[in-house]
């Protein structure tokens, strides 16, 4: 796929930050931290076949870093002992690992844990991966898949040249082996991302246009729409500064941010694991490299971490804790307060 290019630069108006998102947290007294773990979010490693401009790991056609066996080895045993019951898998592309179809079997079957895939469509039709649709359902694994938008010009132009078309075909490929068919139990949602510097519309209503664009021109059917907000880090902040808008972005997310979605954040009850083994609080930290930590300040990786002590752990914050907390706020299963 082709790269996205960025606008050409633009000049930057200032919207300084009112009080920054740490702050916030402390001054509301709210200790921000980690409940129960129900979902471990598995990234990868930062190989992929596109190379979206709001993507924040940067992935690529180019980049090496891929999760190796050891590290899945040590994945399934800390998932073994314990206990979460969901294995979210993402990347990148994480079925260009050699390793994807290990973790999904020993996850689903020797586990019998619940897997999700997060999929971007064109993946299926890259070269040795067209056993995909076939492996997703005899696993039934719940895929959410990647469609920034219903229509061809705005998705090629965020995901690269010919991304829709592709996309399509996918969709419709996944729908006839059942995914996405009320009554089969295989589960198709999709998932939106803004173009631009500003917020998802409501996701209800989206959702709703989605259903209906797709149906009558695709013949596409899919459960949920899962509305996303672009967070302001790596590739994406990088675009953002050079249209000139990064502040102004910043200054919209602060302006929109809602106390009520703090006890919903995907932080809470999600533990993300890196490519190399490194743990963190979301797959945001991640990319921004802030890890969880031991108590001499040494990041922590899944085969030392202790699965009793990360309840009640004290959520790393950032300023970009506010694209999640925004309006009706955004997580892995799109808008919190829908």
């Amino acid at each position: 796929m082709a790269a996205v290019r960025a606008a050409p630069a633009a000049p930057e108006v200032k919207y300084p930050m009112r009080r920054p998102f740490a702050q916030r947290m402390r001054d509301s007294g709210d200790g921000f931290r980690k409940r129960q773990i129900d979902v471990l979010l598995v990234n990868m490693g930062r190989l992929c076949n596109q190379a979206c401009l709001h993507c924040h790991v940067e992935a690529g056609p180019g980049r090496k870093e891929i999760m190796g066996r050891e590290t899945v080895e040590a994945i399934l045993r800390f998932v073994e002992v314990s206990g979460i019951p969901i294995v979210d898998i993402t990347g990148g592309a994480p079925e260009l690992n050699p390793n994807f179809e290990y973790l999904v079997v020993k996850s689903c079957v020797l586990l019998e844990r619940h897997v999700i895939n997060r999929c971007n469509l064109t993946v299926i039709f890259e070269p040795g991966q067209d056993y995909l649709p076939e492996f997703f359902r005899e696993n039934r694994i719940e895929l959410i898949c990647s469609l920034p938008c219903y229509l061809e010009e705005n998705v090629d132009r965020q995901r690269g040249d010919g991304t829709f078309e592709l996309s399509i075909r996918a969709l419709q490929m996944l729908n006839r082996l059942g995914y996405g068919v009320p009554g089969t139990g295989l589960d198709l949602h999709l998932v939106y991302n803004p173009l631009g510097a500003y917020l998802p519309p409501p996701q209800e209503q989206l959702e709703v246009d989605y259903k209906r664009v797709l149906q009558e021109k695709y013949g596409i059917v899919f459960n949920r729409l899962y509305c996303l907000t672009n967070v302001p880090i790596t590739r994406f902040e990088k675009f953002l500064k050079l249209r000139g808008e990064h502040d102004q972005y910043m200054h919209l997310l602060e302006s929109a941010f809602n106390p009520a979605t703090l006890d919903r954040v995907m932080c809470r009850n999600v533990l993300s694991v890196g490519w190399e083994g490194s743990v963190y609080d979301c797959d945001f930290n991640q990319a921004l490299r802030m890890p969880l930590r031991d108590g001499e300040g040494k990041p922590l990786k899944i085969w030392e971490l202790d699965a009793d002590s990360v309840e009640g752990r004290q959520i790393l914050v950032g300023n970009h804790c506010y694209a999640c907390t925004a309006g009706t706020g955004s997580s892995c299963g799109g808008a919190i307060l829908a």
